[in-house]
């Protein structure tokens, strides 16, 4: 269930909507949509439940969850966090991130794991043309 907002109908995506918490969001739905370099994507969802946690710039441990999961082979998966206007928490997050697929790719070699941050101000200047040329621009 989600509240009444913006949402795109994927064809790309194992859910029935996509719905952004931004427009920047869905923006972004909308350009893995046309990805031809990409098996799938997900949004990752409160109820979808994928969190890590983090200390966030105040010391406290916090959830964290990030926007999207990018699947482009069957070996290798792409977390994405899109972001508008950035926080003091969000360089923590993204270390967070890199922390935790650096982990994750130690711990196991069947998927790599991989960690995109998409500034929207930076995305606009320069869109992409498919997804490894977002992955080259913005690996965080």
């Amino acid at each position: 269930m989600v509240k009444e907002q913006g949402y795109l109908v994927p064809q790309k995506s194992a859910f029935n909507k996509i719905v952004g918490d931004s427009h920047f969001e869905l923006e972004m739905a909308s350009f893995l949509e046309k990805c031809e370099d990409i098996i799938s994507y997900a949004k990752n969802y409160f109820s979808v439940h994928f969190k890590i946690d983090y200390r966030d710039a105040d010391g406290e441990i916090k959830d964290y969850y990030p926007d999207f999961f990018v699947k482009v082979s069957q070996k290798e998966l792409y977390i994405v966090e899109t972001k508008g206007r950035e926080d003091l928490d969000d360089p923590l997050k993204i270390a967070r991130l890199k922390q935790w697929c650096e982990a994750v790719n130690k711990s196991q070699a069947e998927i790599t794991c991989h960690c995109l941050y998409v500034r929207q101000e930076e995305y606009e200047k320069d869109t992409p043309k498919d997804f490894r040329d977002l992955a080259k621009n913005f690996k965080a």
